[in-house]
């Protein structure tokens, strides 16, 4: 469920800060009952930047698979990644 806070919470930014960080998620700022901004803490950004990427990423794979790019073997690139950096 989302968390939603009038506009006038902004005033009380420390309980604001709390909220962000106890929820791990967005916090929804409304002005005069729509929908105005998005609060969130940095660890909560950070994540939701990485896992844009990593959609954006799997995007892609997707579309080389469907334009017919060949596959890796996976063994065989683990291996090389196990031989260049000794482990």
């Amino acid at each position: 469920m989302p968390t939603i806070r009038p506009i006038a919470d902004l005033r009380d930014t420390s309980k604001i800060s709390e909220l962000c960080h106890q929820k791990n998620e967005p916090v929804y700022i409304t002005k005069n009952g729509s929908g105005h901004l998005v609060v969130m803490s940095m660890e909560t950004y950070e994540r939701q930047l990485g896992l844009l990427d990593v959609y954006r990423k799997l995007g892609a794979a997707e579309k080389q698979v469907e334009d017919g790019v060949s596959l890796l073997d996976g063994e065989e690139v683990f291996g090389r990644l196990r031989e260049k950096h000794g482990k």
